[in-house]
């Protein structure tokens, strides 16, 4: 089959369109004829290097977090699908590789595609959707009533948290230029700070959760806009020693996390609010949960360019720019 497959890790390296076996079936395993795939930030931070302490996939890997596609196998110990069975799922780590013509992944990974979606829609869901989903809901528990801050609103996982939060009736604040300010509006926002104009912490005050994606900086001025007793969960690091006891991570990974969180740590408990990281995990029957939403018309995903599957390497550089609204999928098939 074709796979674009990383050779060594190196920032903005090109991955390379090679012809490899099609993957292996476990026993518990359903073979998916890759439609589409979506693109992601965390698929560059991989090839990068950028997670091989904890996450280390030994060169030549197939790179990609998304996929949408249909059953064409399945294992023997498999009950949940059967052949010719339309799904998506986010693949869990140590099992990456959307960016094939096929990939083998678990059954508890997957999930039936919203029947109302295209290949290419819902290939631009599981990741976020995952994200959006265990921060919201399992982590911050956001209730009706409740206020929160997500930052960068218009990119993939911004437009789907702010769907999300609106659905379970929170008060919603978001960040975005202005040429975005519509869309995340459109999406149930209900503040849009323009932030090339204003500083969000000046502007927002007594928050419940703060849903960070951005740098350092913007992480530790977060603090500032919660109040007493709320949460700060961060998807883009530093990771806490909650997550390195989580992955089993010998000790010297454990004291390495513990020692990159602790001032933002420090920080958070001087202003009585919680912090923590989160590195979402793949959950096949949160995303059916998802499904239903998205079937009801409650979640809609939003899509800013679909490439060729010859124009992978474009697409990941795409996205690395930041500057897409919503998500960026290649079409496979």
């Amino acid at each position: 089959m074709k796979a674009f497959v990383v050779d060594k890790y190196g920032k903005k390296a090109a991955l390379r369109l090679a012809d490899v076996p099609t993957p292996d079936l476990r026993d518990d395993d359903v073979l998916v004829e890759i439609h589409a795939a979506g693109v992601n930030l965390l698929d560059a931070k991989i090839r990068d290097g950028e997670f091989k302490p904890f996450l280390c996939y030994r060169p030549p890997f197939i790179l990609g977090h998304d996929v949408a596609g249909v059953v064409v196998r399945v294992g023997s110990k498999v009950r949940r699908f059967k052949l010719g069975d339309e799904v998506y799922a986010r693949p869990r780590d140590g099992r990456i590789g959307t960016f094939a013509e096929f990939i083998a992944i678990n059954e508890a990974d997957i999930a039936l595609k919203p029947k109302n979606l295209s290949m290419e829609e819902a290939a631009s869901i599981p990741l976020v959707g995952l994200t959006a989903w265990q921060v919201l809901i399992e982590k911050a528990n956001l209730k009706k009533g409740q206020k929160v801050f997500i930052q960068a609103g218009s990119g993939g996982v911004g437009t789907f948290a702010i769907q999300l939060a609106k659905h379970l009736g929170a008060t919603v604040a978001t960040t975005a230029s202005a040429a975005s300010t519509e869309l995340v509006k459109s999406l149930g926002a209900d503040i849009v700070v323009d932030y090339r104009k204003d500083d969000f912490e000046n502007l927002l005050k007594d928050y419940d959760v703060v849903l960070n994606s951005q740098d350092a900086k913007t992480l530790e001025k977060s603090l500032r806009v919660l109040k007493p007793g709320g949460k700060l969960i961060s998807i883009s690091g530093p990771p806490d020693p909650e997550f390195a006891g989580k992955l089993g991570l010998n000790i010297v990974l454990k004291l390495v996390m513990y020692a990159l969180s602790r001032s933002i740590r420090k920080k958070a408990e001087r202003a009585r609010v919680e912090y923590s990281f989160l590195f979402m995990w793949a959950q096949g029957d949160l995303l059916s949960r998802i499904t239903r939403l998205v079937e009801s018309g409650i979640i809609r995903p939003v899509i800013d360019r679909i490439f060729s599957f010859e124009e992978t390497n474009d697409a990941l550089a795409f996205v690395q720019k930041g500057h897409a609204k919503g998500k960026v999928v290649v079409k496979v098939k």
